[in-house]
């Protein structure tokens, strides 16, 4: 998408480029100033200080901007699973996990869009380059179902398979995948409100 002129016997080559405009056609923000691209989207934030607030959400203690890691799904708070015969708390250790990974430690995040006030997004410590990939590795979290508006991350996915071959974590163990989990629960919140409801 260049266009190349020979200065006439000089041997030199002026490239006077048009990439403004293939930079438009992919969505990226161009200024006025040509020849300068700017990627459209939110940049990665400055390291943070975050205080965990459930099991995949943390706030920025200086900003109060909320952040929930794209793309990984975690037992609910209450739930549990079995290694063999033995419950643990799934849900808390989910939360621990993000605690321990992000206490006394900077991270940096890469939203990727906008939810309900939260910023969904990629995010990195000092110990973990991406935090999801990592939960799921271990076995704390798993890959959720892809919908329209949230497609699956690769990387996770094989980072899962990763998990679940070498029994790491939850794929070790009986439980339930963490979204049918929290539908029964509604479900059965849903019709003791109706009960409680009925003359």
């Amino acid at each position: 998408m260049t266009r190349a002129c020979k200065a006439l016997g000089a041997g030199v080559v002026v490239v006077a480029s048009i990439a403004p405009l293939a930079a438009l056609a992919q969505g990226a923000d161009v200024t006025s100033k040509v020849g300068h691209y700017s990627p459209r989207g939110a940049p990665q934030s400055a390291p943070m200080r975050v205080e965990v607030l459930d099991r995949a959400r943390f706030r920025d203690i200086e900003t109060g901007t909320i952040y929930r890691l794209y793309g990984v799904e975690t037992c609910a708070s209450g739930q549990i699973a079995r290694l063999g015969r033995q419950p643990w708390p799934c849900g808390a250790i989910a939360v621990a996990w993000l605690v321990s990974a992000t206490l006394n430690k900077w991270v940096a995040c890469n939203t990727l869009h906008e939810e309900n006030g939260e910023r969904l997004a990629r995010c990195a410590s000092a110990d973990h380059a991406d935090l999801g990939a990592d939960m799921i590795r271990e076995g704390v979290a798993v890959t959720p179902p892809p919908t329209d508006g949230n497609p699956t991350i690769r990387a996770y996915v094989a980072a899962e398979l990763e998990a679940r071959k070498a029994y790491h974590g939850l794929w070790a163990s009986s439980f339930e995948m963490p979204w049918e989990y929290r539908a029964r629960v509604a479900a059965r919140t849903s019709n003791v409100s109706c009960a409680e409801a009925t003359p």
